[in-house]
């Protein structure tokens, strides 16, 4: 299976998601070489190493064009906040998330596969999203010529300024559907639609193939592996820490791919000490780390911070892979099992390999709003509700190794920044003023008088933008969607 095979089929035939078959190494040289390059060139270089039947300088144009689309002339800024803390900020891409690092590049890694392995047919992308993946992928993919996407999205799991995002989109090629659950129910309805034979049936009498743009795709996880390069690197040309030296990750974590992301980039030898898991309420995957039993049988809660509002963590599966050895029949055991009953554990040997690559904690509502206020109060430095739950966490991570051991020296810690804090400018203006506004937008310039934080264009734009996309559905009716879509 190539890389292009795997971007275009997005899921195996059996429903398993595909996997490097061994991990690339970035040599020193080759770091030497990094550092002395700008973002595009940067992801373009990594992306070389999964993609070698790809043109390297057609990657190269790919990754120019994309990070070309976001503002201030820098795809990934990392921002010193305090000695030995740092924020990567991955939000000012066209849709204000860091979705935007990988669905910027991901139609040409789709476009160019089909033309590789000579593929005809027209594609048609299925998204479920939790919030920002949803508008990233129909902006990257709008008006594209021989491609169709259609998102799914929770109608009441997403924040007012994401629902918006999505459903004001332009093109004649794009879909939007709510669906009556949570962000579980999309992606499990999803999949059922992509393994389902009947679908592939349909599709195929339209001339259609199938393919996503979640995370489940490698062409969506790739890219992403590239800005955990691109930190270190700026850590390393500004003088912040020498080459070699180990540097945490602290990452908010729903689906499990951000995070995922720079576990592969510590395989291809990048100097990791922990990835710090970062969880809200939804703390799923907090216990697993903790104890190696996943069970998604609980409470689902709706959170500030809905992009991590996930119960089943798709990607889970390709660090479970890696753990047991590559051992696909045990792991294609603990999917079924999940898929079955909500529930699978992993062994002891397992789960003291995860502990040595991760450290997992969770905050609540409370603990996430006293953060941003802090923060803010401390720094002048407003986040969105997400980067307040991974900030949360990589405080008291701190104070637990300082705790833990008084006279180390600690790795510095990146806290990746997932999202500008004007996708919720409700839930960031209550945390840093205590005061609510029923209005989004009204949020958005309270927050810009008080922090003076620039408005990104692409919000200002849809402001009086009526919503073109209005259906609501039940999951047990996406499949009818989508053939009406077809």
């Amino acid at each position: 299976m190539t890389g292009a095979e795997a971007v275009v089929k997005g899921i195996a035939d059996d429903g398993g998601l595909f996997v490097p078959e061994n991990f690339p190494s970035v040599t020193p040289a080759e770091f030497d070489a990094l550092c002395g390059m700008d973002y595009p060139e940067r992801a373009a270089c990594i992306l070389s190493k999964y993609f070698d039947e790809y043109d390297k300088k057609e990657l190269l144009d790919a990754a120019k064009e994309a990070y070309a689309q976001f503002e201030d002339g820098d795809a990934a800024p990392l921002v010193r906040l305090d000695n030995g803390m740092y924020m990567l900020e991955l939000f000012h891409g066209p849709t204000c998330a860091f979705k935007d690092m990988a669905l910027t590049v991901l139609p040409h890694l789709l476009r160019k596969g089909c033309d590789l392995l000579g593929i005809k047919e027209k594609i048609l992308i299925l998204v479920a999203t939790s919030g920002d993946t949803g508008k990233a992928a129909l902006e990257g993919f709008r008006d594209k010529e021989g491609v169709k996407i259609m998102v799914f999205y929770p109608d009441d799991g997403v924040s007012k300024m994401q629902k918006l995002q999505m459903c004001t989109t332009d093109g004649d090629n794009v879909n939007v559907v709510a669906v009556r659950g949570n962000f579980d129910d999309c992606q499990t309805g999803v999949k059922r639609i992509m393994n389902s034979e009947k679908c592939k049936t349909l599709l195929k009498e339209r001339g259609y193939l199938l393919s996503s743009a979640n995370s489940i795709n490698f062409g969506r996880l790739a890219p992403q592996i590239a800005y955990y390069f691109s930190a270190y690197c700026d850590l390393v040309t500004s003088d912040q820490i020498k080459f070699g030296d180990k540097v945490d990750f602290c990452v908010p974590t729903g689906n499990f791919g951000n995070i995922l992301a720079a576990y592969y980039a510590k395989k291809m030898g990048l100097p990791v000490g922990k990835l710090v898991c970062a969880s809200n309420k939804n703390c799923v995957l907090t216990d697993f780390f903790a104890n190696g039993a996943y069970n998604a049988k609980r409470p689902f809660y709706r959170t500030m911070s809905p992009s991590m509002d996930i119960l089943i963590s798709s990607n889970l599966e390709r660090l479970i892979f890696e753990l047991s050895g590559r051992d696909a029949g045990k792991t294609a055991e603990r999917m079924k099992s999940l898929s079955q009953t909500g529930k699978y554990s992993v062994g002891a040997r397992e789960l003291a390999a995860m502990r040595e690559s991760f450290y997992a904690d969770c905050t609540d509502e409370d603990g996430t709003v006293e953060c941003m206020y802090d923060f803010f109060m401390d720094y002048g430095y407003p986040m969105d509700t997400h980067t307040g739950v991974a900030m949360s966490v990589a405080q008291r991570y701190e104070e637990k190794c300082k705790k833990d051991d008084p006279k180390a020296d600690l790795n510095p810690i990146v806290v990746v920044s997932t999202a500008s804090p004007y996708k919720f400018p409700q839930d960031v203006l209550y945390a840093l003023t205590g005061n609510d506004v029923k209005d989004s937008f009204k949020g958005v310039k309270r927050i810009h008088l008080l922090t003076a934080m620039k408005v990104p264009e692409s919000l200002k734009a849809i402001r009086y933008k009526p919503p073109r996309f209005k259906t609501v559905v039940g999951v047990d009716k996406m499949f009818e969607e989508v053939k009406k879509f077809l």
